[in-house]
C-alpha cells in the first residue's frame, strides 16, 4: 500500500509446554518446562490469525515478541510462516519463574523499547496458566484501552470496532487507536500456512545475516528492565503445590426417548438400580 503509512502491530506469543507430553514438576512447584515437548501456546494462533488479517487489510508490520529461554525462538520462526514480519525474543535468566505480574512489567518495557504501537494483541490466556491476566496487565501498565475476548474487528483510519463476547451473547465497542486486545478463541482459527511464506522463511534461515534483520534477542538489560521486578523475586505469587491428575475415568449413558418426562424416569430408575438413590446423587 504506497503513500499509506503501515500500522504497527505487536503480537505477544509464548511456547508451552505440549499438553500431551509428560513434563515433570520442580521442587518448587512449578513446571519443568526443559523436559516438556514445546509448542505454541494455542491461544495465541487466534491472535496471529487476527494480526495477520489486519496486515491483509489495511495493511501492517507485525512484530512477534515472545518470552522465554532461547529455543522459544522456535515459536517466532512458526510465526513467519503464517505471514509475521519481524520477531523479539526476550532471553534472561533472571525472568525465571515469573508469575503474571512480573511478566506483564516485563513485556510492557518490550513495547517500549520498540517505540510507538498501534494495536497490541494477545491469546486470550495461556495453557500452562489458564489466569488471562497479561494482557489486560499490559494494557494498564501502557496506559492503553483494552479490548477483551474479541471475536471480530474492522479497522477505519484510526477508528476500531470490534465484536467481544460477553456473557449471554456480543457487545459492539468502538476505540481510537492505540489499543490493545485479547483475542477470543471463537475468532478466525490461524489460517494454513502458505507455500511462498514458507518458502521465504526456509530461505533466510540459511543466510545469518537476514535472519539476524528479522529475529533480535533482548535482554532485561536492553529494555530497561529492572531485575528485582521479574523472576521468583519480582513475582508476588507463591505456588502452593503442583500435581498432575491420574487418569479420568467413567462413563456417560445417554437416555432418549419421546418425553423428557420418561427419560427422566429411566435415570432414577438406573440410579436405583445401580444402587444410588436419586438424594444422593444430587448430594455426590
Amino acid at each position: 500500500m504506497e503513500g499509506v503509512a503501515l500500522l504497527k502491530i505487536i503480537v505477544f506469543i509464548k511456547q508451552v509446554p505440549d499438553t500431551s507430553s509428560k513434563a515433570g514438576v520442580n521442587p518448587d512447584g512449578t513446571i519443568n518446562r526443559a523436559q516438556a515437548r514445546r509448542m505454541l501456546n494455542p491461544f495465541d494462533r487466534y491472535a496471529i490469525q487476527k494480526a495477520i488479517e489486519i496486515k491483509r487489510s489495511v495493511g501492517a508490520e507485525v512484530t512477534c515478541v515472545t518470552m522465554g529461554p532461547p529455543p522459544a525462538v522456535e515459536v517466532l520462526i512458526e510465526t513467519f510462516e503464517h505471514g509475521a514480519d519481524y520477531g523479539i525474543l526476550l532471553t534472561d535468566k533472571r525472568l525465571a519463574a515469573s508469575d503474571t505480574l512480573a511478566t506483564a512489567y516485563a513485556l510492557h518495557k518490550v513495547v517500549h523499547y520498540l517505540g510507538d504501537s498501534d494495536i497490541i494483541l494477545t491469546g486470550l490466556q495461556t495453557t500452562d496458566g489458564d489466569t488471562a491476566q497479561v494482557g489486560p496487565q499490559i494494557a494498564e501498565r501502557l496506559g492503553l484501552p483494552q479490548i477483551t475476548y474479541c471475536e471480530q474487528l474492522s479497522i477505519t483510519g484510526r477508528t476500531l470496532r470490534a465484536r467481544r463476547v460477553v456473557e449471554g451473547g456480543h457487545q459492539e465497542v468502538e476505540v481510537n487507536l492505540p489499543v490493545l486486545i485479547t483475542v477470543a478463541n471463537s475468532a478466525t482459527p490461524l489460517d494454513y500456512k502458505r507455500f511462498a511464506d514458507v518458502a521465504a522463511v526456509k530461505e533466510f534461515m540459511r543466510h545469518p545475516e537476514e535472519r539476524d534483520k528479522r529475529i533480535k534477542n533482548v535482554s532485561l538489560d536492553t529494555i530497561g528492565a529492572d531485575p528485582s521486578r521479574t523472576g521468583l523475586v519480582g513475582s508476588p505469587t507463591v505456588v502452593g503445590k503442583t500435581w498432575k491428575l491420574g487418569e479420568i475415568g467413567g462413563s456417560c449413558v445417554i437416555f432418549k426417548g419421546e418425553s423428557i418426562e420418561r427419560e427422566v424416569e429411566e435415570l432414577i430408575e438406573r440410579l436405583h438400580t445401580n444402587g444410588k438413590g436419586i438424594e444422593e446423587f444430587i448430594n455426590a
